[in-house]
């Protein structure tokens, strides 16, 4: 059994199966990665390009629908099994263009230049970890991830007591400012992220050598697309911070 703490990839077991014709393979996963990825660029640039053209209410509305009805979409497809499936996944990346595209236009109205920066910040760390992994500076270990969950389950409960406080006009002091101790934590994020995108990589690898079914490309896209739209989230809050302080 291989797990990874990504929780798009949670509990997965692969099963070795000789007789099986379409397997599991790299260049599957990148290929329907880059479906998917394209699919939500272009659901985020729909977002701009109606908040350029003179509909900035129709823009932030979709963003709102996109972030609600994600948010409840991630879970059904969590619990429900529906991230092998294509179009449950293509479907929500989708919705997390038209949150994503929001959020960044927000942000980069804010500090102008911001949204590129995130991109390439994100673009980074991924290409980073990806070189970390392969040359195995990093080994994915049982305790890496029981590490991993830790820290994931620590800041997840920060995030929905955040969002909970919030309801009631309440803040969470110094971890969302831009103080050193904001912007530590949002570093910290970024690195949790970073680790996660380690084990999302070994999932991928395990399941091509033990021979998985091909349906598990679209899981293991999934389990990407949720770590890099987290850090890349982080990485606009952190540059917000930064840019806050001038």
């Amino acid at each position: 059994m291989y797990r990874t703490k990504n929780p798009a990839l949670n509990d997965m077991v692969f099963v070795f199966q000789g007789m099986l014709e379409d397997k599991m393979t790299i260049q599957g996963v990148v290929e329907k990665g880059a479906i998917t990825f394209a699919i939500m660029l272009l659901s985020g640039l729909s977002i701009w390009g109606l908040a350029l053209t003179g509909s900035p209410e129709i823009a932030f509305t979709l963003s709102i629908v996109g972030w609600v009805v994600g948010f409840i979409f991630f879970f059904v497809m969590l619990f429900t099994g529906l991230a092998d499936n294509p179009v449950a996944v293509l479907t929500y990346a989708a919705l997390q263009g038209l949150f994503l595209g929001g959020t960044t236009l927000m942000f980069d109205l804010a500090y102008p230049g911001i949204a590129i920066q995130a991109f390439l910040g994100t673009t980074a760390v991924f290409g980073g970890m990806l070189i970390i992994y392969r040359t195995g500076v990093i080994p994915v270990t049982e305790n890496f991830r029981i590490a991993l969950f830790s820290a994931m389950s620590a800041v997840f409960m920060i995030y929905m007591l955040t969002l909970i406080l919030s309801i009631f006009g309440i803040e969470i002091p110094y971890i969302h400012s831009n103080g050193l101790i904001g912007i530590g934590f949002s570093v910290l994020v970024i690195g949790i992220g970073a680790f996660c995108l380690a084990s999302d990589f070994d999932f991928v690898e395990r399941g091509v050598e033990n021979g998985a079914p091909k349906s598990m490309e679209w899981r293991a896209v999934f389990g990407l697309m949720v770590t890099l739209v987290w850090i890349y989230l982080e990485m606009l809050r952190l540059l917000a911070k930064l840019n806050s302080r001038r």
